[in-house]
């Protein structure tokens, strides 16, 4: 039987991305997303929920990643769940799952891009224009 380990989101950029680098020289870049969903209760009082995802993206993600993302930009982050378990140094057991990007698509349109023609601007990606 096949196994799958597969998020996909949509979401605003929290925090600027960060990057590091191992000590073999490969870059890293960490960000966070959040995305919120819009209900109505039992009770016909509009609510609202935020999930908050810490995104690990590797190599020449990571280097796109930092470059293109800042805080308050919108992504679509696909990737895998990586559960990172250590201790603090107050001795608790910490424990945090986060995104490993396999994809990441900036979703605003970049404020210095060319028109491609007069007059003409290129449209923003849709929720409904995505490869799933």
């Amino acid at each position: 039987m096949a196994n799958l380990n597969k998020v996909m989101i949509i979401g605003n950029v929290g925090t600027d991305p960060e990057m590091r680098f191992t000590p073999n020289g490969n870059p890293v870049t960490s960000f966070r997303v959040a995305t919120s969903r819009v209900f109505t209760s039992q009770e016909g009082e509009r609510k609202q929920e935020t999930e908050w995802f810490t995104v690990t993206a590797w190599n020449k993600l990571a280097e796109s990643c930092n470059q293109f993302l800042a805080k308050g930009r919108r992504a679509y982050v696909e990737g895998r769940l990586r559960t990172r378990v250590w201790e603090g140094q107050d001795g608790q057991k910490r424990t945090q799952v986060e995104i490993v990007a396999e994809r990441v698509l900036f979703l605003d349109r970049q404020a210095a891009a060319p028109l491609k023609e007069e007059g003409k601007v290129d449209e923003e990606i849709e929720a409904e224009d995505l490869p799933f």
